[in-house]
């Protein structure tokens, strides 16, 4: 394959206008064709619906008048809970047009998460559905901004405002507010592993920074016939900046799904909606590979790009999707404070299994010590990002943390942005992650990554997933214990410990291999399908002071 990364990363140069709204880049400029589908939508009960971009800049504008009516100004915050459903896409461009700020949170929040984000943003308005308006019922009255709320799909109870009813008698003409690049669009709550989480506040130039990774991170999107379908949720950075987003950016229509992950109802939609770009995190291609390893003797398969990121992907799964589904997966590393700096392009330079890629096109990255330095390949270190490229600033960057100056200040290192994750480059200029920093196991005198430990053990035929954590040791400081999720028929055993041992120090190092291993049910996992070390961390501690 011709190597053209050296080619493209010197000659890009970022092209920021001082105005800029992502309501309008997103929909509004693709609005005047009636034909031109946006998007594509189901859920588990099989409903269906297709939206034109006509459809959702109309009923935004009756969203965006509507609001209006209710109070909401300029820089306000409007909070979307709600699943992958037409009305959660509306929202954003409603909200982005008026110039107020969209505040997303999960749908899978309990009352005391959506609380602390709701009091801490300020939020005035929250929209929901019948699976979400109970647990925001239980906290409203204890956020006093909270002023408003808004039931879709059927949320309808006393002092809840009917979606329907509301658009319908708001005008579908709105003029699309004059935002500066700069201006602040949404607030994303990051969970970090100490303290309350934090509200990354993002302008609307965040898109123009996440462009460069998405389209080679999809090999050159938009391509004629180009359609795109990720399950990460529209709430999160990896739903929102890597799926929907930059998808409309380039009039590209997207499939929205409302329900859980489920490997086989992945492939039938990957099958029913010639599905042929698609973001899915590692668990999802992990859970896709162990519940129909041949897919495509059973399903009509046609992707042209697959991206990862959230986890190492591992070579195992990496080899199965460019066999099974003639797909090369491009693994990308990013976090939502600075999304999609890093990542792979195997139409332009060639993926190593395992890598996260190189630096994209506008973004200077590299691996850093405590004070700053860059480190040398092979040095275990921080993955950080500078704040320009080429003498210019990158618009990739968030704001500040809300309502938060300590926690922005120590976000950085001189012009550099610290990601909290830990990594290494090679001689080809290719990062490896190597996992969080308070993932990364001290081990008599190694530092150690769990990623490379946790894609060898995938490779034992008796491995469903694994998370490796570090154990405290008295000797050694601390010891690799592995907790393994075994395939269905496969049944713990001390043999079969002996053998998962046997088979990851015939291929790591051999202070790599897990001195532990506890067989578990599931693995604790956030809503965006990262494993929760921090918990099965917490799982140990619980143990030794019992």
């Amino acid at each position: 394959m011709l190597d053209r990364y050296a080619e493209l990363y010197r000659a890009y140069r970022w092209d920021v206008p001082a105005r800029y709204n992502m309501a309008h880049i997103c929909c509004g400029q693709w609005a005047g064709d009636r034909n031109r589908f946006a998007l594509y939508w189901e859920d588990e009960s099989g409903a269906t619906a297709a939206y034109s971009f006509w459809d959702i800049q109309n009923a935004a504008n009756r969203l965006s008048n509507a609001l209006a009516g209710l109070g909401v100004k300029r820089g306000d915050r409007v909070a979307i809970i709600l699943p992958q459903r037409p009305e959660t896409a509306i929202a954003y461009m409603a909200i982005f047009q008026m110039g107020a700020i969209a505040l997303p949170l999960s749908h899978l929040f309990g009352p005391d998460a959506l609380e602390y984000r709701l009091s801490h943003a300020e939020a005035s308005v929250a929209l929901v559905e019948p699976t979400t308006i109970a647990n925001l019922w239980g906290v409203k009255s204890k956020v006093p901004t909270l002023k408003h709320i808004i039931g879709v799909g059927g949320a309808r109870e006393s002092g809840v405002h009917a979606y329907e009813e509301l658009l319908a008698k708001a005008s579908s003409k709105f003029q699309v507010v004059d935002t500066a690049a700069n201006d602040p669009a949404l607030i994303v709550y990051t969970s970090g592993t100490t303290g309350p989480p934090k509200g990354a506040l993002k302008a609307h130039r965040v898109l123009i920074g996440n462009v460069p990774g998405f389209v080679h991170s999809h090999d050159f999107l938009p391509q004629k016939g180009d359609m795109f379908w990720s399950p990460a949720d529209w709430a999160w950075t990896g739903g929102l900046m890597d799926a929907l987003l930059p998808s409309w950016m380039f009039g590209v229509p997207i499939l929205g799904y409302r329900g859980r992950f489920d490997a086989e109802r992945a492939f039938y939609l990957l099958d029913k909606y010639g599905v042929r770009n698609s973001f899915l995190f590692p668990t999802a291609l992990k859970l896709m590979m162990k519940a129909v390893p041949e897919p495509r003797k059973k399903y009509d398969v046609n992707l042209r790009s697959i991206m990862s990121a959230g986890e190492s992907v591992g070579v195992t799964v990496f080899e199965w999707a460019k066999g099974e589904l003639g797909v090369t997966i491009n693994e990308m590393f990013g976090q939502t404070e600075i999304n999609y700096v890093v990542g792979n392009c195997q139409s332009a330079w060639p993926a190593k299994p395992g890598s996260i890629g190189r630096p994209y096109p506008g973004h200077r990255v590299a691996v850093i010590d405590e004070q700053g330095r860059e480190l040398p390949p092979g040095e275990l270190g921080e993955i950080a990002v500078h704040r320009s490229f080429n003498g210019q600033p990158d618009p990739v960057f968030f704001l500040e943390y809300w309502k938060n100056p300590q926690a922005t200040k120590d976000k950085f290192i001189g012009d550099w942005g610290c990601t909290g994750d830990q990594g290494k480059t090679d001689g080809d200029g290719y990062f490896w992650y190597q996992g969080r920093s308070d993932d990364v196991i001290k081990s008599a005198g190694y530092r150690i990554g769990p990623a490379e430990i946790e894609s060898c053990l995938v490779k034992h035929r008796a491995v469903a997933n694994a998370a490796v954590i570090g154990k405290p040791d008295e000797a050694r400081g601390s010891i690799v214990k592995a907790f393994i999720v075994l395939q269905p028929g496969e049944s713990p055993s001390p043999a079969l410990i002996e053998d998962i041992q046997g088979h990851v120090r015939g291929r790591l190092a051999p202070y790599e291999y897990p001195r532990e291993i506890e067989f578990i049910d599931a693995l604790p996992m956030t809503t965006t399908g990262k494993v929760q070390r921090k918990e099965l961390r917490k799982r140990e501690e619980a143990k030794r002071s019992s």
